[in-house]
């Protein structure tokens, strides 16, 4: 099988969704061609676009902005609309992270990404919401399914399993294995860290 790995992140170096990417690849067997792709700017190659086509799985990765997806893979995904695909045999699958804790906020997300591949005509087989993203680029040398990541590892496994059986299923919504209050405090050190690097006041 040909499978297409999408980093959907607008960063161009670390981010939460490139570090998923690198997880998830890890959980598919060698027999399959895992092909990986970068959409961070508002267009894509109709070359690209042909490759993929020849894919029979997409997993987009992509954060969260504003309850959506960001507005340049929408960009991405209005072009390949307004050039249509013939191949409808396509399965898509996503996983939407976000600086919330909770993994539900990602639903709306997922939801935009299902009704983009119902007017596609392709097949969604389903996504998982994940709470807690920015603490991902930390935890590099964290094996998935241990730790914080421990619940993380296991709904990818599912998703990855729906992948190779050309299956579908319903969206997991999960949050880092990690105490809610420390998350918070984390993230509160770290934009105190931003604004002082940057010159900004409280």
């Amino acid at each position: 099988m040909n499978i297409a790995l999408i980093n959907a992140s607008p960063k161009r170096s670390e981010s939460a969704s490139r570090a998923l990417l690198s997880d998830f690849k890890g959980l598919l067997p060698g027999e399959h061609t895992v092909k990986s792709f970068t959409m961070n700017r508002p267009s894509i190659d109709e070359e690209e676009i042909k490759e993929l086509c020849g894919c029979e799985a997409w997993i987009f990765f992509f954060p969260l902005y504003v309850d959506g997806i960001p507005s340049h893979l929408v960009s991405c995904l209005f072009q390949m609309e307004q050039l249509g695909i013939e191949n409808k045999d396509i399965y898509v699958y996503g996983i939407s992270n976000s600086g919330f804790y909770e993994g539900k906020q990602n639903r709306n997300a997922l939801a935009i990404l299902k009704n983009w591949c119902d007017k596609m005509g392709f097949v969604w087989g389903m996504g998982i919401g994940f709470g807690g993203g920015p603490a991902l680029s930390s935890m590099k040398g964290i094996p998935l399914g241990k730790g914080p990541k421990s619940t993380l590892g296991s709904a990818c496994r599912t998703l990855a399993n729906a992948v190779l059986s050309h299956s579908t299923g319903d969206n997991l919504y999960i949050s880092i294995d990690f105490p809610r209050f420390l998350y918070k405090v984390m993230g509160e050190m770290g934009w105190r860290q931003g604004f002082k690097a940057n010159r900004g006041k409280r």
